[in-house]
């Protein structure tokens, strides 16, 4: 049977879907993985993946080798954690998706304080307005705003959070006055891309009644800054507010969204210590800055 490497190799191919992408990952020349790949089949003697214009797909055997070879991946992960034992600090590298909103406003301040506190532990945050896929291995854990249902993972609900309709001081003093939301047909309204919402948590506007948006963005940080420069009016974060000291809220006895942010992980990785206390100080430092953020608002 092939060795760990092999294993290595094919996983980043079958969660990548291309040579390209798998080489990226490894940091190898795409030419080398797909000599490793002819490799590995000629040793199993099956072909593992189904090549076409779209990229590389798992055949029959290659779904059944992906089980064994994700198996082996984790074996490997305890291994290198029981002989390394526990150290004080976090090392490594981990990748962490969010909704841009989260991603931009509140993971930038406590990654860096667990970096602070973890010198040989490298973060990466990967800030995408849509659902990551843990099961391909996109990112190590996710925070969603809602908590999904398919697949071998762990959902723990982090925080809930606030949002308010908003605009700058600019804004409000150039226009007419808003009462009622009935008011707020008369003003352009800042959101979403409608057919680019990606969770119906995010839908914001549809429940207040607004058909139309003039100024949308599939982006949580272009709405903001559209509102924060007086673009109009739009749902706003309330932990994005302390950016913007300008901004005021509308309607408040109106509009006032919660949400929930949840932390998503691979459920073989409960396993490993070294993920376990970075998603306690991960979650830890959310709540913390959240709060802190909200209450300057």
């Amino acid at each position: 049977m092939s060795n760990w490497d092999d294993m290595r190799i094919f996983l980043a191919v079958a969660r990548g879907e291309s040579l390209s992408a798998a080489g990226r990952d490894l940091r190898m020349d795409p030419a080398t993985v797909g000599r490793r790949v002819s490799r590995l089949e000629q040793d199993i003697g099956a072909p593992l993946f189904a090549k076409s214009p779209q990229g590389y797909g798992l055949t029959e055997a290659g779904a059944r080798l992906v089980t064994h070879a994700e198996s082996a991946e984790q074996a490997f992960s305890l291994a290198n954690e029981a002989v390394r034992g526990r150290s004080d600090g976090l090392s490594g590298q981990i990748r962490i998706g969010a909704p841009d909103g989260c991603a931009n406003f509140l993971l930038p301040q406590v990654c860096a304080a667990i970096s602070e506190d973890n010198p040989d532990l490298d973060l990466q945050i990967v800030a995408l307005p849509r659902v990551l896929n843990l099961s391909r291995r996109e990112v190590d854990m996710a925070i969603t705003v809602s908590p999904p249902t398919a697949g071998r993972l762990v959902v723990h609900k982090l925080t809930d959070y606030r949002l308010h309709l908003a605009a700058s001081a600019d804004y409000l003093a150039e226009h007419a006055p808003i009462k009622n939301l009935s008011d707020l047909k008369g003003h352009r309204i800042i959101g979403y891309i409608p057919d680019m919402i990606f969770d119906k948590e995010l839908d914001y506007l549809t429940a207040l009644g607004m058909e139309r948006v003039p100024l949308a963005s599939n982006s949580v940080s272009v709405q903001f800054n559209w509102v924060r420069t007086g673009a109009g009016i739009g749902v706003v974060h309330d932990f994005t507010m302390p950016v913007a000291p300008d901004l005021r809220r509308v309607l408040t006895d109106q509009v006032n969204l919660i949400r929930s942010f949840y932390l998503v992980r691979h459920a073989d990785d409960q396993r490993l210590e070294r993920m376990n206390r970075f998603a306690e100080a991960l979650s830890s430092g959310i709540r913390r800055e959240l709060a802190r953020l909200e209450g300057l608002a």
